[in-house]
C-alpha cells in the first residue's frame, strides 16, 4: 500500500507493461494498491484508473 498517489501510479503503469495484463489502481482505508483488473473485486466508486498496457 502507498500513501503516495505518483508512486503508486507509476507503479501501476509499470506492473501493467511488466505483466502485459490490464491493472486497476484503486484507493482503500489504508491507501493506494494495484491489483490486475480480473482480481479487483472492490467497489467501483473506489477505482482510480485502470492502466490496460494495449491502449
Amino acid at each position: 500500500m502507498s500513501q503516495n498517489l505518483a508512486l503508486a501510479q507509476q507503479y501501476a503503469y509499470t506492473l501493467a507493461l511488466t505483466l502485459m495484463t490490464c491493472v486497476t489502481l484503486f484507493r482503500s482505508e489504508l491507501g493506494f494498491s494495484v491489483v490486475t483488473s480480473d482480481e479487483f473485486d472492490g467497489d467501483p466508486a473506489s477505482v482510480i484508473c485502470e492502466y490496460d498496457p494495449y491502449a
